[in-house]
């Protein structure tokens, strides 16, 4: 992708969504952090499934301390590998209390020392929860970024790195949830519709299929 196709890259999926929000349901900063722990080879549906029967009973630290292993594991067991979440969660749980008074820490060094934490989940919570210019890689935006040329690279933390340098200030805030919900509903992973793209003109990659017949 050309750097002069960038910013009217970002103005389509802009115009068309002006205000993006991540699917997972939540409303506090520890609800977020937990959805998106859980989240791990897991879809939203699922995770919101779980949650919407966890989190009026457990929604801080220490109600999800006070529901146990196994109680936990009851809440989320529908969700895959949730008994290593499970363990995750409350590691992360007893860390929150010790360590940050039960809040959710705003550094990144602080979250990614939380258990099953890595920098993905970090960077969701600090743009999310906190408005910070954070780019979560996943395997959406990996794609993407590859596909498109907007930010190629071998690995997740080589595409954010580029992302981070190519994407225009005035776009760093939803970028993250504009490619995310470009790549789950339009450009998908084995057969991305082109067709319907509204950026498809801005995008280095050329379809090898032909659109559906009407």
């Amino acid at each position: 992708m050309k750097a002069a196709d960038i910013a009217p890259f970002f103005a389509t999926l802009q115009a068309a969504n002006p205000n993006p929000e991540t699917e997972l349901d939540y409303s506090t900063p520890f609800e977020l952090l937990t959805a998106v722990l859980l989240s791990a080879q897991a879809t939203d549906v699922g995770v919101n499934k779980a949650t919407r029967k966890l989190f009026p009973v457990a929604n801080t630290p220490q109600k999800i301390l006070d529901l146990g292993f196994e109680g936990l594991c009851e809440y989320i067991k529908t969700i895959g590998l949730y008994r290593s979440k499970a363990k995750h969660l409350l590691l992360t749980c007893q860390m929150l209390i010790d360590l940050h008074g039960g809040e959710v820490p705003r550094s990144r060094e602080a979250l990614e020392a939380l258990p099953g934490v890595g920098r993905k989940t970090a960077n969701v919570v600090l743009n999310v929860a906190f408005g910070e210019h954070t780019l979560a890689v996943d395997t959406h935006i990996f794609r993407i970024g590859n596909r498109t040329g907007l930010a190629p690279g071998k690995t997740p933390l080589a595409v954010e790195l580029k992302l981070l340098k190519r994407v225009p200030p005035a776009y760093l805030q939803h970028a993250h949830h504009w490619l995310i919900l470009h790549g789950r509903y339009v450009c998908q992973a084995r057969k991305p519709r082109c067709w319907e793209c509204s950026v498809t003109h801005y995008c280095s990659f050329k379809p090898k299929t032909p659109a559906p017949a009407s």
